[in-house]
């Protein structure tokens, strides 16, 4: 039973807790790009020092099997801070991101466990970590390629129509599991990203609209909608490159 509990919180996959945003505020929804600049260089800084420790926690990870509590403290607080400006950026909250390490009470909840890691799968986190990162690349152009129709649905509605901010919240969680993944924050590789399979046990923590995270038949679509632009628009930017490669070649031998 202990061993079973333990496994169990080893496992624990990276929760993400919020709720739809019931208006939001088509001033702060037309200008949301420029309000985020200063998120956007504080978590590019706040990245430089997240790299340096990610690397020196995969060499105490080999040694130790668990990240030092120093880094997983940092990186803990570190992808908190992204997952919140990432929301907003994607118009699935409302609430400014606070310039805070530790806010009190934030519109977006993350909740990580770091804890034992196993040495083998530390040693190839790289290669274990490329079908994830894959999925992530594929969602992240996708909602990219539809980011100025959901933006601009956002902004005439003045709310996040429920299968937008499913469809989003389910690529927000799905970047928090795999960046926990990859920085060691747990051993629990990223899935679920249509929903949760389960509703969590009585008295768990209240419910939220993404814990249990339950997508609407809607926001499936439009989450396979992205899936399929993401791969359209990744196989086109990689034909495009290989044509500037040739004609780069053809110029050369010319």
């Amino acid at each position: 039973m202990v061993a079973d509990e333990a496994s169990a919180e080893r496992e624990f996959l990276p929760q993400l807790e919020l709720d739809n945003p019931e208006r939001q505020r088509r001033l702060t929804v037309a200008f949301r790009v420029i309000l985020l600049i200063p998120q956007f260089i504080v978590v590019w800084a706040l990245s430089v020092a997240a790299s340096v420790v990610t690397i020196i926690g995969w060499f105490a990870a080999l040694a130790l099997g668990r990240l030092p509590d120093w880094a997983a403290d940092y990186l803990s607080g570190y992808l908190a801070w992204t997952i919140r400006v990432s929301a907003y950026a994607r118009l699935i909250v409302d609430e400014y991101p606070p310039f805070r390490w530790a806010p009190e009470d934030p519109e977006v909840r993350v909740e990580l466990r770091p804890g034992r890691l196993n040495r083998l799968a530390v040693l190839f986190r790289i290669i274990l970590a490329i079908p994830a990162a894959v999925l992530y690349a594929v969602l992240t152009s996708g909602w990219g390629a539809c980011a100025f129709f959901c933006w601009l649905v956002v902004l005439i509605m003045g709310r996040t129509p429920l299968p937008l901010f499913g469809a989003t919240a389910a690529l927000v969680r799905y970047e928090l599991r795999y960046q926990a993944y990859w920085m060691m924050l747990t051993s629990a590789y990223p899935k679920g990203l249509f929903g949760d399979g389960a509703e969590p046990a009585d008295g768990e923590r209240p419910r939220r609209d993404t814990r249990p995270f339950a997508l609407t038949t809607g926001g499936k679509w439009l989450l396979i909608i992205f899936i399929v632009v993401g791969v359209l628009n990744l196989a086109g930017n990689a034909a495009n490159d290989a044509r500037m490669d040739q004609g780069s070649h053809g110029a050369s031998h010319h």
